[in-house]
């Protein structure tokens, strides 16, 4: 596997315990947090996937953009369009005043990354 494409995957991880233990926490929870580490899992290994597939990663953080250009190379990709339609805001809609994270938004935005996780790590030769 190239270098880098397990640097993405080593980034992705970090965000991905990240989010988990922080939806866990019971004293002060930032579920704004958990719904912006989720995005950054998704788009973390799409770019490990371009990265793997030799495919220049643009410096974007819109998980559609990417996903349209993984679709060139794996037109299955599609399968997870509606998870990351889901995820797309999550990167900056609660980052701002104006809106908080509950819970269920939180628990939503971790399930569908540990949804991206498991369908895009087989592409990339990892377990589920």
């Amino acid at each position: 596997m190239n270098p880098l494409t397990l640097e993405w995957i080593e980034k992705a991880k970090g965000d991905f315990i990240t989010a988990g233990r922080e939806l866990k926490v019971r004293k002060s929870p930032n579920y704004d947090a958990v719904c912006f580490h989720s995005q950054q899992v998704a788009e973390k290994y799409l770019k490990a996937f371009l990265q793997e597939n030799n495919t220049p990663i643009p410096k974007i953080h819109s998980l559609l953009e990417l996903l349209s250009i993984c679709i060139g190379i794996d037109s299955a990709c599609q399968f997870i369009y509606p998870i990351l339609n889901l995820l797309e805001g999550y990167a900056v809609e609660f980052r701002y005043p104006g809106r908080f994270a509950s819970k269920e938004d939180a628990k939503t935005a971790y399930n569908s990354t540990k949804s991206v996780r498991k369908w895009i790590r087989p592409k990339l030769g990892l377990p589920e």
